[in-house]
């Protein structure tokens, strides 16, 4: 994997991991906001929100463009395709792995797996 998109998914990882800027993400897979809509359903200052807004800048998840003295961010979904990309990948080799636990199972035999039949005299 290039070196570059190990870096992004670090950074959509580290921008995912608090529960503030998944929020904020969510609002914006809805609609365009202001950082003062993202903000506002937070007990944060809008300069707090504005740090949030960064990260998830840098991580490539959202755009933000000036207008006036308002700033508008917009989700930019090509980083969350990079991690969605990461995260199938490994969806899949578990998958496998279970699959093949699964037939393994499926093929032994009762007392392979530790299990005894009991007896039962009626």
């Amino acid at each position: 994997m290039a070196e570059y998109k190990i870096e992004l998914l670090n950074k959509v990882f580290h921008a995912l991991a608090d529960p503030t800027r998944r929020e904020m993400v969510k609002q914006l897979a809805y609609e365009n906001r202001t950082v003062t809509e993202l903000a506002s359903p937070f007990r944060i200052s809008l300069a707090a929100a504005s740090k949030h807004i960064k990260v998830l800048e840098e991580a490539g998840l959202l755009q933000r463009s000036v207008q006036g003295r308002t700033h508008i961010c917009r989700l930019d979904p090509q980083s969350l395709a990079a991690a969605n990309e990461w995260i199938r990948f490994y969806e899949s080799f578990w998958s496998n792995q279970l699959a093949a636990l699964e037939r393994e199972l499926d093929e032994a035999e009762p007392t392979e797996l530790g299990m005894v039949k009991e007896e039962h005299n009626d």
